[in-house]
């Protein structure tokens, strides 16, 4: 494991200085999970609640959260993406999986993006079903690969 590059020396928080780094393409994805009643996972999957279309709803959450990462994470570098997808299914009768997918060229990675992309999705999911279904349950949400960069590119382990 490396040391943890937020912190100086002497243990102060730091933004980490990006700008002697190399303009790369870059992407990463990420997933997570909500485990809901198989009615509500029916319900989601028909698009029919009373808010609405749960999982339009939920995607452009997601997309608006990517592009609010740095306001959210404090020593994250505001990024202008170019572009982050995110993508819907129900692995189980009570399983409903997101994938957000962010992308762009520039000095530093998108992780935080994608995973605040999936973080804020699941989060809308919870909201727009929770009169029908407060025992939701929202997680694992991990990275599963990013590309570019002085690291290059790495995957989750199966």
């Amino acid at each position: 494991m490396t040391d943890l590059t937020h912190f100086d020396s002497e243990g102060h928080s730091r933004m980490v200085n990006v700008g002697h780094k190399p303009v790369t393409e870059r992407t990463a994805t990420a997933e997570g999970f909500v485990t809901a009643h198989p009615e509500t996972i029916t319900r989601m999957a028909g698009g029919g609640t009373a808010k609405g279309n749960v999982l339009e709803v939920a995607r452009l959450a997601g997309i608006m959260a990517a592009k609010k990462t740095a306001d959210l994470i404090p020593l994250c570098h505001p990024l202008g993406l170019d572009s982050v997808e995110i993508e819907f299914s129900f692995t189980s009768p009570d399983e409903l999986r997101i994938v957000a997918t962010a992308s762009l060229t520039a000095k530093t990675g998108v992780e935080m993006e994608a995973l605040t992309a999936v973080s804020i999705a699941a989060l809308t999911v919870y909201d727009m079903c929770k009169s029908i279904d407060k025992a939701m349950t929202i997680g694992p949400i991990r990275l599963l690969s990013k590309t570019g960069g002085k690291s290059g590119s790495w995957s989750a382990p199966s």
